[in-house]
């Protein structure tokens, strides 16, 4: 009887965990993943413009390479972000997470968020147009 009511305990247990893994609603983002997946993307963007490397590949339009170049900095949200991901849908899922769905929309969330920074700085460091009514010296075709 003992082993009966133990045997029972486990398969709930084990079947409340496949119930929350199947009640994941990619839609819609857990309220403990949330701010988790947010803080990490804040942390890409902040890096990325604070390494040439790295906004030279975002102004390209390779967001992933420029996540890529300062990603190691960001370990530290990526980390939670895993962490908590394993504890909600199980051991391992995390890592899977981050490398395929996270990774996925990196670089859409990066590009929504530094593109008009990048604009913005591109257009302040560009030299003034020339002055068309303006003729040097050395633009004179020569007679």
């Amino acid at each position: 009887m003992k082993a009966l009511l133990i045997g029972a305990f486990v398969m709930t247990l084990g079947l409340g965990g496949v119930a929350d893994a199947a009640g994941r609603n990619p839609g819609k983002p857990h309220a403990v993943m949330s701010p988790l997946e947010t803080a990490a993307t804040d942390c890409f963007a902040e890096t990325v413009l604070s390494n040439p490397a790295a906004t030279r590949h975002a102004r390209a339009g390779r967001w992933y390479e420029a996540a890529s170049v300062t990603g190691f900095l960001c370990r530290p949200e990526v980390d939670a972000m895993v962490q908590a991901h394993d504890r909600l849908y199980g051991r391992g899922t995390g890592v899977r997470y981050f490398q395929t769905a996270y990774t996925r929309h990196l670089g859409q969330h990066l590009a929504e968020r530094l593109q008009p920074m990048l604009e913005r700085t591109a257009m302040a460091s560009a030299e003034p147009p020339a002055d068309k009514g303006e003729i040097h010296e050395s633009d004179k075709p020569a007679e």
